[in-house]
């Protein structure tokens, strides 16, 4: 840039003297002394433009065009990197999206056997709970009956020493209320209420 400057202030420096003088120029007519001066100039500025200038300013714009392809590649790569990334992306996501699927899908079927076994539990220690009730009611049944079966052999013992008025003994007693008790089946005491 300075160089080309300096050839510019060159140049005027020199029609500068032909200017100055006032002489009118006649464009249209050949002035050859100017046409060599013209030349001279031409060729020196060429001269240092090449020596100077275009040298650097080639080497300046092959780094140029060498960065931006490096750069093409650079964007280049990074896409292809970049889809790469995104497809593995893509695949771990579906593959995280299919795990979490099994994943409800396994948690599912186990909460149903869950609920399902704790449904047979429950039915089970329902039955066993009434098989016990039922057993103990029988137990508490044979208990009682036997209570009022002394109660009444009491009763009818009292009841026999007074009337006869006389008493055998306990045992002999209890016996006989006894033998006649067990002959009377439950099911006639019930039905003679």
């Amino acid at each position: 840039m300075r160089i080309l400057l300096r050839s510019l202030v060159l140049s005027a420096v020199t029609a500068a003297p032909a200017l100055a003088q006032g002489e009118k120029v006649d464009l249209l007519s050949p002035n050859y002394g100017l046409m060599a001066w013209t030349l001279i100039i031409f060729v020196v500025l060429a001269f240092v433009l090449t020596k100077f200038a275009f040298g650097p300013i080639t080497r300046s714009v092959e780094a140029r065009e060498q960065a931006l392809e490096q750069a093409i590649n650079a964007a280049k790569r990074d896409r292809e990197e970049a889809a790469t990334l995104l497809a593995q992306q893509r695949a771990a996501l579906d593959e995280a999206r299919s795990d979490a699927q099994r994943i409800i899908v396994d948690a599912r079927a186990t909460a149903e056997r869950v609920r399902a076994e704790l449904v047979e539990q429950a039915h089970t220690e329902q039955t066993n709970m009434l098989a016990r009730a039922r057993q103990e009611i029988e137990i508490e049944k044979g208990r009682a009956i036997a209570q009022l079966r002394r109660e009444a052999v009491d009763l009818a013992i009292a009841g026999a020493s007074r009337v006869i008025e006389r008493n055998l003994d306990q045992a002999a007693n209890r016996q006989l209320v006894e033998s006649f008790l067990a002959s009377v089946s439950p099911d006639a005491v019930t039905a003679s209420r």
